[in-house]
């Protein structure tokens, strides 16, 4: 998603510069003509203007390391932004942190998948607003129209993302398990002419449809995936979140134990949900 939210940023005419630690990431973004430097390093020294840092990395230890690389060779008034699935408690202690610093920081739930971080992302932005409001055209023309919004202070954007992600396993789920049950029946469905037809007019339209009928026609049967469903931890955050506050998630809270047993069994429901994630997202499947 890194990649292309940089050549979704390129195209609507903002200076950008890339870095990855895998080198043949850099090269395949040259080649796009965006430029890229060789180090963390280099990319803060390229200009001394105000800077936005925008990270796309995985959520953990490696956002702290990274931004604990950044903080000595930022300013005053620079910006970072973590674009990533980062837990919101975490982005509020990092935002509470750079404060001191006086560097900016905001949370941005970037969704949409590898498609629309190219064509047109849905943003979700938290953090202090006077760095929102340097960055708010960046995010207004790298998402689709009415796809943004200022969710409030540090953590609420990952938090919007969080939920949002919690929905979507719920989402996820139903459908797996409607086609299981079609998968199973004794009627010798065309699952993907299914997945089509409900998607257009039907109550249950959706991207996600799509998705299910672009995978089927992949493979009708999903053979070369396992039934195995990984998960970025979101599900499980919203489910503890909602779980500390005493709000009943049960579809939510199901979704997420069904990510665990999957790991145990191989289903056709399993099928589904990894190949959505795959579609969306190009997360990793366990192939047969």
């Amino acid at each position: 998603m890194g990649f292309n939210l940089a050549l979704n940023a390129k195209d609507n005419h903002h200076e950008v510069i890339a870095y990855d630690i895998d080198q043949a990431s850099v090269k395949k973004i040259e080649a796009q003509g965006i430029q890229t430097v060789s180090t963390i390093e280099s990319l803060c020294s390229t200009f001394q203007a105000k800077r936005v840092i925008w990270l796309m990395i995985p959520a953990g230890e490696l956002v702290d390391q990274t931004i604990q690389t950044l903080k000595p060779l930022l300013q005053k008034g620079d910006i970072i932004i973590d674009g990533g699935n980062s837990f919101f408690k975490d982005s509020i202690r990092r935002g509470e942190a750079l404060s001191t610093s006086g560097i900016g920081f905001l949370d941005c739930g970037t969704s949409g998948g590898q498609e629309g971080a190219r064509a047109g992302a849905c943003t979700m932005v938290g953090g202090d607003k006077d760095s929102y409001d340097y960055c708010s055209k960046l995010f207004q023309e790298i998402s689709v129209p009415d796809g943004h919004l200022y969710c409030g202070p540090c953590g609420s954007g990952h938090f919007v993302k969080m939920i949002h992600n919690g929905i979507e396993y719920g989402m996820m789920q139903s459908i797996a398990e409607g086609f299981e049950v079609m998968q199973k029946s004794e009627f010798n469905l065309n699952l993907e002419k299914v997945a089509k037809v409900w998607n257009h007019g039907s109550v249950v339209r959706s991207w996600l449809m799509e998705l299910t009928e672009r995978a089927l026609s992949k493979d009708a049967n999903l053979d070369q995936i396992k039934g195995v469903m990984h998960s970025s931890g979101e599900g499980k955050w919203t489910l503890d979140t909602a779980m500390e506050r005493q709000i009943a998630t049960p579809v939510i809270a199901l979704s997420v134990l069904m990510r665990y047993r999957s790991l145990e069994t191989d289903t056709f429901s399993g099928k589904i949900v990894a190949a959505l994630r795959n579609e969306f997202g190009g997360h990793a499947v366990d192939k047969k």
